[in-house]
């Protein structure tokens, strides 16, 4: 009881960032929002958005603050992308960063069996299927020896209006001329084979191999019913008259502050809460 009170108070915040890989071409960053307090606190992993094109590891701050004032530990990772890397090396670099999180998440405040992962419209999508693939043998290809005895389970996962699939917003992009989608696309992914490949609603049609944490999803209907029917648990939060930027055009707004609390009290019911 008294580590469930803690998670519900207002913390101080300290930020920091911290290397977690030295790539060849660059190195890759994580900026952690350490709740004050002895902890152990929940951990969410956090994936930015950007058409799996452009941002950086700044752009959730509103989300990551609010997250580590309610008791949560936020470590928001960098992973590159086009031109330096594109699917599944994007996912090596995530793979790499959960992995890393893992293994010092009792020095950052945590512990191993409560990271889980969260993240926004392209980064949502990511965080998913990172989440679904902890062993795909492309992903954890970034030698670390440091880390082999670390995988990159995660404990739950939340999927903020992620581009599930892929393979469909193209076609439709490409349908209705939305020619930036369809150029961020084909950077990233390279051929409709990948998009296929990625798509977690795909992937449970298909009966890929999967691992299935227990998912909350600000998203449509069906990809929720195809995740419950394959095992997982999914919970489904509808937001009225949220279009996909909502967040990024009005942080305050209800559906913007809907999101951060459905998101504390999912994370906190996965890990103090249990």
């Amino acid at each position: 009881m008294a580590g469930i009170i803690e998670a519900q108070a207002r913390h101080q915040v300290r930020i920091e960032d911290l290397p977690f890989y030295q790539a060849e071409d660059a190195t890759l960053l994580a900026r952690l929002y350490r709740p004050s307090g002895v902890g152990p606190f929940p951990a969410v992993i956090d994936l930015h958005g950007g058409a799996w094109t452009s941002g950086d590891r700044t752009q959730n701050v509103a989300f990551a603050t609010a997250f580590a004032e309610a008791g949560i530990l936020t470590i928001s990772l960098d992973f590159r992308m086009p031109p330096a890397k594109r699917y599944p090396e994007t996912l090596a670099d995530i793979n790499i960063g959960i992995r890393w999180a893992r293994k010092h998440a009792a020095e950052f405040g945590s512990r191993p069996d409560w990271v889980g992962g969260f993240g926004t419209s392209s980064g949502g999508h990511l965080i998913l299927l990172a989440a679904m693939r902890p062993f795909d043998p492309r992903y954890p290809t970034i030698p670390a020896p440091h880390l082999e005895a670390i995988d990159a389970r995660l404990a739950f996962v939340v999927s903020g209006w992620g581009v599930l699939e892929p393979l469909l917003r193209y076609r439709l992009a490409k349908e209705r001329g939305g020619q930036q989608f369809v150029k961020s696309h084909d950077a990233f992914w390279g051929s409709e084979a990948a998009m296929s490949d990625g798509s977690p609603p795909l992937m449970l049609e298909r009966g890929d191999a999967v691992d299935l944490p227990p998912a909350l999803i600000f998203q449509g209907t069906d990809d929720v019913a195809a995740y419950r029917k394959a095992g997982g648990e999914m919970e489904l939060e509808l937001l009225p008259g949220a279009k996909h930027s909502f967040f990024r055009d009005d942080p305050n707004s209800a559906n913007s502050l809907k999101a951060i609390e459905l998101t504390k009290a999912f994370v906190l019911k996965r890990t103090v809460g249990r």
